[in-house]
C-alpha cells in the first residue's frame, strides 16, 4: 500500500491510500473535492471508498460532490463513505464505530486490514484509522486529534478525553506511521520549542522541520516514537497541565517562521 497527500486549502492534507494491484484508492478527509478529481485524472485512479474522521467542513465537504460524479469511483453503484454517526448529515453512509469495528477488518480494493479508534477530544464524534498492511509499519490517519508535534484544539469534547485519546495513541507501535489532516509542523514545533526549552529531540526536529518548509516539502508522516519524543502534548501526564499547555497553544503566536 502507498500512501500519497493531496493538498487542500492553505494546510489541509487529503490522505490517498493506494492499492498496491488494480486503480483502486480510498481517501481519507475529502474537505475539497477539486484535488481528488485532479488527481484521480492525472494518475488514473478511480475511488473504492472514502474514511471520514470527524464532521468539521474541511473534512467532509468534497463528500458530496464526489458521490454525485460516478465516473470517478470503481463502482458507481457501490459508494462506502465511512465514519462516525455525527457524520450522516455528511455523506457517511457506513456508520462506524469502535464498539462494532474494533476488529480488524479489509475494505474493498484496498491491500491490509483496518481497524477503527475512538479519539474524541478535539471533536465529541472523533475517529482514527489504524492501517496495517503486509510488511509495513501500520499507518495512523488520525485526523486533528494528534498533529505533528501537537494535537487539536477542543472543540467539542474535553481535555480529559483529548488527554486520554493522545494515551490511547502513545501505546502504538513506535515505528507507526502518523498521517494527520494539516500541515501544521512548524508552528507546532515553535511552540514545543519555547516549552520544552532544554530538550535536543525537538530543536533539532525543528530545525529539520525548517528546512522542509523552505523547500516545499511535506513534513508528512510522523511515527509515534518521534512524537512521544518531542510533542509536548504527549510528554504531559497532569490533566491540569495538560489543559493549560493546550489553552497556552491556543493563543500561541511564533515570532517568526
Amino acid at each position: 500500500m502507498q500512501v500519497e497527500p493531496l493538498h487542500a486549502f492553505s494546510d489541509n492534507i487529503i490522505w490517498a491510500l493506494l492499492a498496491s494491484q488494480g486503480p483502486s484508492v480510498w481517501v481519507v478527509d475529502p474537505g475539497d473535492a477539486q484535488p481528488v478529481v485532479d488527481w484521480l485524472s492525472q494518475t488514473q485512479r478511480r475511488l473504492a471508498g472514502i474514511l471520514i474522521t470527524h464532521h468539521h467542513q474541511d473534512h467532509v465537504g468534497g463528500v458530496e460532490s464526489l458521490l454525485a460524479s460516478p465516473a470517478l469511483w470503481v463502482d458507481p453503484m457501490f459508494q462506502p463513505v465511512l465514519g462516525p454517526e455525527a457524520c450522516r448529515p455528511f455523506g457517511v453512509n457506513q456508520v462506524v464505530s469502535e464498539k462494532t469495528h474494533g476488529q480488524a477488518f479489509r475494505l474493498a480494493g484496498l491491500d491490509g486490514t483496518l481497524m477503527v479508534l475512538e479519539v474524541p477530544g478535539h471533536t465529541l464524534d472523533h475517529l482514527a484509522y489504524l492501517v496495517q498492511a503486509s510488511g509495513q509499519p501500520a499507518s495512523l490517519f488520525c485526523g486533528d486529534t494528534l498533529f505533528a508535534g501537537g494535537c487539536g484544539r477542543l472543540l467539542g469534547g474535553t481535555a480529559a478525553q483529548l488527554q486520554n485519546s493522545l494515551v490511547r495513541l502513545t501505546h502504538l507501535a513506535a515505528e507507526t506511521q502518523v498521517y494527520c489532516a494539516h500541515e501544521y509542523t512548524l508552528t507546532n514545533l515553535q511552540f514545543a520549542a519555547e516549552v520544552l526549552p532544554d530538550c535536543p529531540a525537538v530543536r533539532a526536529r525543528l530545525a529539520a522541520v525548517r528546512l522542509d518548509r523552505q523547500a516545499g516539502r511535506c513534513t508528512l508522516p510522523s511515527t509515534i516514537g518521534l512524537e512521544c519524543q518531542t510533542n509536548p502534548f504527549l510528554r504531559e501526564t497532569d490533566l491540569e497541565a495538560f489543559a493549560a499547555l493546550r489553552r497556552a497553544k491556543d493563543s500561541f503566536r511564533p515570532a517568526s517562521r
